[in-house]
Order: C-alpha cells, then structure tokens, then sequence
C-alpha cells in the first residue's frame, strides 16, 4: 500500500524538504511532529534497528524545528530560557538543555547550538518553543530577534557514519568532536553539521539551509553511503530506549521535572543569573522528589512494536506509576521499558506488575541505560 493511503496528507501539516525523497527510498509511513510529517516506517523496525547499529541509516528529522535566537542579548535570553548553566558554553558548541516554565515543568529537551557569538538555534522535541520564546522575549527587556529559520536536519547515524562523512567532506571532517559543529558547504548548499543526533550510535546531524535542495542532498548522502551499507531509515526506538534516550511527550512532559528524570546535571541552583523555573526547581530541590523515572526489564513474549499508550504499573494492587516508553530489543533478548514511578516503588531488582490492554506481566526495575550505560559509542 502507497504511503499516500496509509496516511492522510493535506496542506495544514508541513512537509519536509526530504519528503518526496523518503517516498521514493520506500517510505510507508508517517506521523506528525512539529507540525511536520514525519517518515516512521522503512519496512521492518528490527532490520532498521540492525541497519543502525550496524552499518548507518540516513533519517528525515526536518521535524527537528530551529528557534533562531539572534541579537546584542541572545546570550542573556538564552541563558534565561534553561536551567543548564551555559557560561562555558563556546561557539561552535552544543549542549543538552532542558527548558522549564515557572513551576520548573520541561517544556522541551532540546540541543542548543551555539553557531556565532551571538546566534543560536534550538533544536526541539515536540512542542511549540518557537511561541514561547516570542512570548517571553515580549516582557524579557532584552534586544533579541526569534524566528524559525530555513534548517532542516537530517540524521546519519551508525557506525558507518564516520566513513562517509569523510566520503562527503574529507578526511578532516573526523576531528570533529562529540557536541560540536562545523559551517560546511556541499555542491553548493550551506550547510551545518554536528556530531550530534537521537540514537545512542555514532553519528552526525546534517542541517541543510536550503528548503529547496532536500532531494538534491539526501541522493548525494545515500550515493555517498552506499559502499558503506548505508540505508534509509527511521529513528529507532529501540535502540533509543536500548541508551535511555527520552521522548518528549512520552518520558516527560509539561508537569514532569527534571530532578524526576535524574537530570540534576543540567540544572544550576546555585548560579548568580535567574532563569525561568528556578525558583520553582529550588524549592522541589530541596522537598524532594515525589516520583521517579526508572527502567523495567519486562517478563513477557517479544511485543510486536513500541507500547503506544502509558501501561498502568501495580504493587500489593495498588497502582504506583506507569510504562512510558517499551520495546523488545532483538540484541538484548529482553522487552525493555522506560517508567515512572512513585519514589518509595523505585528500588533496584524491585519486582511489580504490569497491565497491557489484553493482560499482565510481572517486571523487575534496573538501571539504565540497558546497553552500553557509559555512552562509549556515541563519544567513539
């Protein structure tokens, strides 16, 4: 069945500037991310997923939306928009932030790239961030121009992906470190490109600056890869929740913080600048947490794809939390699953019940990630 019968299109969704190249390399099926549609299936999620880990895949993540943060103040505003402390933050950086409203709630864990002394793209999750900083930039005080950009990114990951960067860009390319970027320009397109990227492999993020060139780029990329095995392919979720990589929306959201996730690393308490949410994230620093993100190792058969609703989590038959994110991994041998939990139901090796619509399943609480827990390969 085309992909144009299995999803409905129309003009009030975005498409991206690779679309009509994912349909053409065997796309047959999307959702809609940042308003955008997105390519969610190349066949097989196990083959995509042994593509990934062991050759590369190239992904359509245009959906990846970048709020352009320019101006004499970018700096200040962006500092005011996250808890992470970004005072070592250097150009031609990356880093991991969370954003947080008032009362310390994520509204998005993007990567922040810091292009020019005073430029800088976020690149989002699923959630409209573009409105929110214009939003606070009206009562901020601060000389700040926000706007969506002409960028979309694409994602080469896999072991792969290093040889054929150097196939595309030469064998320079191969210093590049793990969360920076580099201005390049190929055949003709501008283009920014990081050692960055959603899958727990190596791998890069290309982010074309011309919305007019999508299939001119992605044919150039997969004629490059192909002696290197290179495939199109879709984010895999189970390699990331294999590396405990979190889904905005489906690990988080808005009344989720970041000390429940255990991400105290990237928020700063004790910084002389203010932020939006730290007095918030203060006070929840020093109550405590009442909840907590964990991983589950689920005894049941291989489940057929990803859970697509929050599986109900119970303990003595009283309910303590949910499964937000599961998989069977075909390296692991196990289903595997992000949850959470109720903070006094959070112990290791503890064991709880889980209900799926059509039955339950006794699962063990672990740590995570499941595979490669020091981030080795991503860093390689």
């Amino acid at each position: 069945m085309s992909a144009t019968k299995d999803f409905g299109f129309g003009t009030q969704i975005r498409k991206s500037p690779y679309f009509d190249a994912t349909v053409k390399w065997g796309a047959t099926g999307f959702s809609v991310y940042n308003h955008m549609y997105i390519p969610r299936d190349f066949g097989n999620p196990e083959q995509n997923f042994w593509n990934l880990v062991n050759e590369a895949i190239l992904c359509d993540v245009a959906v990846e939306r970048q709020v352009e943060i320019t101006g004499p103040d970018a700096t200040q505003f962006v500092q005011l928009l996250t808890p992470r402390d970004l005072r070592n933050l250097k150009v031609g950086q990356c880093k991991y932030i969370l954003i947080t409203n008032a009362e310390g709630g994520i509204i998005n864990d993007p990567i922040l790239l810091r292009l020019e002394e005073n430029k800088y793209w976020i690149s989002l999750a699923d959630s409209d961030v573009l409105l929110w900083a214009q939003g606070v930039a009206t009562h901020a005080g601060l000389d700040v121009n926000i706007h969506e950009p002409d960028a979309s990114p694409l994602q080469l990951q896999g072991p792969q992906s290093g040889e054929i960067m150097k196939a595309l860009f030469g064998e320079e390319i191969a210093e590049l470190k793990y969360y920076w970027l580099r201005h390049l320009e190929l055949d003709g397109m501008k283009l920014v490109v990081s050692r960055t990227g959603w899958s727990s492999e190596l791998g890069y993020e290309i982010y074309l600056q011309d919305g007019t060139r999508g299939s001119d780029l992605w044919e150039k990329i997969m004629s490059a890869g192909e002696p290197f095995g290179l495939k199109p392919g879709h984010t895999s979720s189970i390699r990331r929740i294999e590396g405990g990589m979190l889904s905005y929306h489906a690990d988080m959201d808005i009344k989720t913080n970041p000390f429940e996730l255990g991400l105290d690393r990237l928020v700063s308490l004790d910084v002389p600048h203010n932020f939006i949410g730290k007095d918030a994230l203060t006070k929840i620093k020093q109550e405590g947490i009442k909840r907590k993100q964990v991983g589950l190792i689920i005894d049941c058969p291989p489940l057929q794809g990803p859970n697509t609703i929050f599986w109900p989590i119970e303990r003595d038959g009283v309910v303590i939390g949910k499964v937000t994110s599961a998989v069977y991994s075909p390296r692991l041998e196990k289903t595997i699953a992000l949850a959470m939990v109720d903070i006094e139901h959070s112990d290791i090796d503890m064991e709880v019940v889980i209900h799926t619509k059509e039955t339950q399943y006794t699962a063990t609480i672990c740590q995570t990630p499941f595979y490669d827990p020091k981030k080795l390969i991503t860093k390689s």
